[in-house]
């Protein structure tokens, strides 16, 4: 063998060998989280999910790569039980999420549930949200927390979302590149580094772009990240920055019979009248942490601040027959908001016994206007731009909220725990255009939320559960804006929400199988409902009672050494208990002042999934290797498009297939130069189904079609510095 060959040799086998340490620190570290996995959200402190009394999941970073561009929550979290997310496909209108039935009325932007990003919310004082600037690249987890815990976090918790950034640990920069079908583009840059042995940031930017398979889907998205962390023996303060872009145009619904004629189909109307959405949104939080001395009970002080902008021009494809009548608001919604909180809260420790008490406000401000979709008469008329003012006014909301919670080892497999969280939510419009009536108006809402819980080690690695709470959701600004008997001013007959929780459940952790099972019940007083929604003015009433109830299932299962097999399983019964009455759909869409269509107790719940599944086989054939081949299958039951049940989306069940592989570039295993390469390809028999629905959509266009077959092909380029 000669110099040449013997250097190729070592070089191989130096590579071989630095392989085989990367795969092996990676399946310790998967092995590690899969049994040691901490959890802060709905916890006094940290804790390993095994030990939490509640239900709760946690998707690291890894299965956050390998479920797609890192676009959408839905890509992930399909993954955990009782989380419904459906990716409209329509990025004008975010994704459709709900927890355990809580969120499903939802025709765009979340409601029902609290978002997140370390600590800081995602959600306004209203209860409700967004998740377009969710930095899922820049994500060491997010954490989802389901049922009656989830109500010490105030308003409009049905469910908890809560993603966690990660700090840097070296200094590292990387190119991520993603391409797929139907012009999906991405390009994302991130550099990261410890400036000094206290201090250290992490930045990262993205353009996203995408053609979308249905005509007039295209969208734009830019996103911003900035993170900065300091830390000394004692303190711990982070500095979150965020700024993103979207431009999005809205392909619409489908009705039955155009969903079943062509599910790739756009509505005319999206076209003629240029549906669309430009979103802009910049937010900047700190939050800093003190530790105190062992020796005292005051454990750790947190302060959490934050502030942001967003602004959001609609342009909705509303017949500019029906924008006439004095009552309408315009086609076009523009508005500019400024919102900011703070949270404050201490730590204690009593020998066995862990308390947090705290108090946190929020406020938002809205400066909104409504114009006509279109101007000019006649032969000069053109639709799709920004006519005429029709609306002018400023909303207001603010929370205020003070909170307790204690944890006790009441024995060494004995645990409880029970909080409390007491608030009030106000809400203020102030109407400058009367050309329409006067919509000002004021209503304030009071709540107070407790919840316990018991946690019992019956043995090593077998653990049970049983929690209740009550939980508080009050209408959003848009649910209060208009009256349901057609005149001006605020919607001040809707009342808030209630609900009653309850969940047992069990956790069984037997080495390479952990199961983890739960059941849930929720009843709810006084349930939020669509009345009317035509001509873009949609009013809500209380419908009742309702009854959420079913089984969460999640099970990990190391099969052999190189398979993994993993599955999620939810059952979910959710009805009405009481009659009501609510309007028909017209066509062409009308008033409807006086609801004449009976909705008999019993119906379903519109927009709740009575079943779902996810699982999944990932292969790692050649030892030592960070090469991943997986098989996933998702699938749901039928969903009611609204009250009355007369038509539902079909269920459905599809495939998906993943290879990943990660190389190690450079003789210089230390330098950290590696390649990671994802393929997948979705949706692998090319069904057409139905993907999520628009809950009581007044045009009956409820649907809106899942994506056809589609593929993506990612590369990660990362290296030291």
């Amino acid at each position: 063998m000669n110099a040449t060959q013997r250097a190729c040799t070592e070089n191989f086998q130096k590579a071989l060998l630095s392989a085989a340490v990367l795969a092996a620190t990676q399946s310790m570290a998967q092995d590690a989280s899969r049994l040691e996995t901490v959890v802060v959200t709905g916890s006094v402190v940290e804790r390993r999910i095994a030990d939490a009394p509640y239900a709760i999941d946690a998707i690291g970073s890894e299965a956050l790569r390998a479920g797609g561009a890192m676009v959408n929550l839905s890509e992930a979290l399909a993954r955990v039980p009782g989380l419904t997310i459906n990716n409209r496909n329509n990025y004008a209108q975010d994704l459709q999420i709900s927890s355990r039935g809580f969120g499903a009325r939802s025709g765009f932007g979340v409601r029902g549930l609290r978002l997140y990003t370390d600590g800081i919310p995602a959600s306004m004082p209203d209860g409700q949200g967004q998740v377009t600037h969710f930095d899922l690249a820049g994500a060491k987890r997010v954490e989802v927390l389901r049922g009656p815990f989830s109500v010490l976090y105030g308003n409009s918790s049905g469910g908890v979302i809560s993603l966690f950034s990660s700090a840097p640990t070296t200094p590292r920069f990387n190119v991520d590149l993603d391409g797929g079908s139907f012009g999906l583009k991405q390009l994302r840059l991130g550099v990261q580094a410890p400036l000094s042995e206290a201090l250290d940031i992490k930045a990262q930017v993205s353009k996203f772009e995408i053609t979308g398979f249905r005509p007039h889907s295209e969208a734009q998205r830019t996103l911003g990240n900035l993170r900065i962390g300091w830390h000394s023996d004692s303190d711990r303060v982070t500095v979150l920055a965020n700024d993103i872009t979207q431009v999005a145009n809205d392909p619409l619904g489908l009705t039955r019979a155009q969903i079943d004629a062509d599910p790739r189909q756009t509505a005319s109307v999206a076209e003629q009248f240029n549906a669309r959405k430009t979103a802009r949104q910049s937010q900047v939080g700190a939050r800093w942490q003190h530790a105190f001395a062992d020796s005292s009970a005051l454990r750790e002080s947190a302060v959490t601040l934050y502030g942001g902008s967003r602004g959001v021009t609609q342009w909705q494809a509303i017949p500019v027959a029906t924008q006439t009548p004095p009552k309408s608001g315009g086609g076009v919604v523009d508005f500019d908001r400024e919102y900011q909180g703070l949270d404050a809260r201490l730590t204690f420790q009593f020998g066995r016994v862990d308390l947090v008490v705290g108090a946190a406000v929020e406020q938002q401000t809205d400066e909104r206007r409504g114009f006509e979709n279109f101007t000019g008469t006649g032969a000069a008329q053109v639709l799709g731009v920004t006519g005429k003012q029709r609306r002018d006014e400023t909303n207001f909301v603010e929370s205020q909220d003070v909170f307790a919670q204690a944890e006790a080892r009441l024995t060494d497999g004995i645990s409880a725990t029970g909080g409390v969280r007491s608030g009030s939510v106000r809400f203020k419009a102030t109407d400058r255009y009367l050309s329409n009536g006067n919509d000002s108006g004021e209503l304030k809402f009071n709540y107070s939320n407790p919840v316990v819980g018991l946690r019992w080690r019956l043995q090593p690695g077998l653990a049970l559960h049983v929690s209740a709470g009550r939980g508080f959701e009050s209408p959003t600004l848009n649910e209060l804006a208009y009256r349901a008997d057609g005149t001006a001013g605020f919607n001040t007959t809707l009342l808030p929400q209630t609900s009653q929780q309850i969940e047992v459940g069990a956790r069984w952790n037997a080495g390479d199988l952990n199961l983890d099972a739960t059941l849930f019940q929720a009843k709810t007083e006084n349930e939020i409902g669509v009345l009317t929604n035509s001509g873009g003015r949609s009013s809500f009433q209380n419908v009742g009672r309702t009854k959420r109830q079913g089984l969460e299932l999640g099970m990990g299962w190391q099969v052999f050494k190189s398979l993994r097999w993993q599955l999620a399983l939810t059952a979910l019964n959710a009805t009405y208990s009481d009659n009501f009455l609510t309007c028909a759909v017209t066509s062409p869409p009308s008033p409807c002042v006086t609801p004449t269509l009976a909705v008999p107790s019993g119906n379903r719940i519109a927009g709740t999934v009575a079943k779902s599944a996810f699982t999944e086989l990932a292969w790692q054939p050649w030892a030592g290797q960070p090469t991943t081949f997986a098989v996933e299958w998702r699938a749901q039951g039928r969903t009611p498009v609204n009250d009355v049940n007369s038509d539902f989306a079909g269920g459905y069940g599809e495939a998906s297939l993943r290879a990943s592989h990660t190389f190690l570039l450079g003789q210089n295993a230390s330098a950290g130069r590696k390649l990671e390469l994802l393929a997948r390809i979705d949706n692998v028999s090319n069904r057409s189904h139905v993907g999520s629905v628009i809950v009581n959509d007044g045009n009956a266009r409820f649907f809106e079609s899942a994506a056809p077959r589609n593929a993506l092909l990612s590369l990660r380029y990362s290296a030291g510095f």
